[in-house]
């Protein structure tokens, strides 16, 4: 019997691997916060589709998401970030992963780590929501507002609301998977 999943990912099988194996699955690895951040901010103005098809190129472009190294790339580092074909050749997102490293560690610094800082806007657990179909769910609400508006004000850059918000959901800090979808109770 075939599993029924959220209809956003039907057809494409890089899609349903992301959604039946990591989307909205709650995550706490400092890395892999900050994979999916720089994922997001590239992402705006595209489909995620484009970003999942290019993302290994973005782990060996970007030293495996290792904000440390990121924090320091210099303007070699970046010419040849914008020669990669492998990614998306945008000077200011690219411009902005740097620096939003660079804040990233300046949150952990001041947080402890960038988990306990964007968790604590959800009380440390998944809001759960009760959509019936995917096209139910919004683009934004009132905590990615304020954590769009919060990380705007400690300098990062491409993180509006609707950036965030799907941030929020990729790393389940909400649960938006639909009732009905198989992986709405196991997340």
């Amino acid at each position: 019997m075939k599993k029924h999943k959220c209809g956003w990912c039907i057809g494409d099988s890089l899609y349903e691997s992301y959604h039946d194996n990591e989307w909205g699955v709650p995550l706490h690895d400092e890395r892999l916060l900050f994979e999916f951040l720089v994922l997001e901010t590239f992402q705006a103005g595209l489909s995620w589709i484009t970003i999942l098809r290019k993302r290994e190129n973005f782990r060996l472009a970007f030293d495996n998401f290792d904000y440390k190294i990121v924090a320091q790339y210099n303007d070699t580092k970046k010419e040849e970030l914008l020669q990669n074909a492998g990614i998306i050749r945008n000077k200011l997102k690219v411009n902005s992963a740097i620096s939003n490293a660079q804040n990233f560690m300046k949150i952990q610094e001041e947080f402890g780590s960038f988990d306990s800082y964007v968790w604590d806007f959800v009380d440390g657990k998944p809001i759960i929501n009760t959509w019936k179909h995917h096209k139910d769910c919004p683009a934004t609400t009132e905590i990615s507002d304020l954590l769009s508006k919060d990380l705007k004000k400690r300098g990062f850059k491409f993180v509006g609301s609707t950036v965030i918000y799907a941030f929020m959901q990729a790393i389940g800090m909400v649960n938006d998977h639909t009732v009905d979808c198989f992986r709405y109770k196991e997340v």
